[in-house]
């Protein structure tokens, strides 16, 4: 891969400086891992945990927040939402890679294949199946499933560090993979959660009009932001 450097630290997060959806593709089509979001709740609220799994993954901006602090730093990288990257990767590999799916309840998973199906016809995708794994033995036939079959690109819809940690067992078993975590990205794509117009995503203010729009939800979670900006720009991290 080329003009890739190595990953920027954030309080102790490391955040690979993307300058494009286009040589993140390429990074990852050459390195393989798995693609973690980055974003100000998770580098304010940095914890061993979260650090020591995105640090030996592949941290990426999926938020604001970390496009600021890596810019801060005289990157110039853009926002790469979660929601929109894995789509970008179906569309660019529908026809060469596999994939398979993991997460949200059965009737939504069943709505995101069908809808895939309909958006993507030419995807291959090997299976699917929901994010409700109760027992050892539901994760060892999924981990199973994911060796013998062996997709090319596998996406896990769960909420982190959940997502994150099942990924990683997968990869054991099958190392030669792609793997995203989409936390919600399900419910987003067949609009059960709907996004900010293109608008305020393209000036970086999708957080204010969420926060408008769920202002009992948000208002906590986003003086988190402004804690994260002080800190960030009287150089705390």
């Amino acid at each position: 891969m080329e003009n890739i450097v190595d990953p920027v630290k954030v309080n102790g997060i490391n955040i690979f400086p993307y300058k494009s959806r286009k040589e993140l593709l390429s990074h990852v089509n050459t390195t393989k891992g798995i693609l973690v979001a980055v974003n100000a709740e998770k580098i304010l609220h940095a914890t061993d945990q979260t650090q020591n799994i995105i640090n030996r993954n592949i941290g990426y901006s999926d938020g604001i927040g970390a496009v600021w602090a890596l810019r801060k730093r005289g990157y110039k990288v853009e926002k790469i939402p979660g929601c929109e990257l894995w789509l970008d990767i179906i569309s660019h590999y529908q026809n060469k890679k596999s994939f398979y799916l993991v997460g949200s309840k059965q009737e939504v998973i069943d709505t995101v294949v069908h809808k895939l199906k309909m958006d993507f016809p030419q995807i291959d995708l090997l299976g699917y199946r929901n994010g409700y794994i109760k027992t050892k033995a539901e994760q060892e036939e999924l981990l199973e499933q994911i060796s013998r079959l062996k997709p090319d690109i596998v996406f896990v819809a769960m909420g982190s560090p959940k997502q994150e940690l099942l990924m990683e067992q997968m990869q054991k078993r099958h190392p030669n993979a792609i793997y995203q975590g989409l936390g919600g990205s399900f419910d987003v794509y067949v609009g059960k959660v709907k996004r900010a117009p293109e608008i305020w995503v393209k000036l970086g203010l999708e957080w204010a009009y969420r926060w408008a729009k769920e202002p009992k939800t948000r208002t906590k979670r986003n003086l988190q932001l402004f804690r994260f900006l002080y800190k960030l720009y009287t150089n705390q991290f």
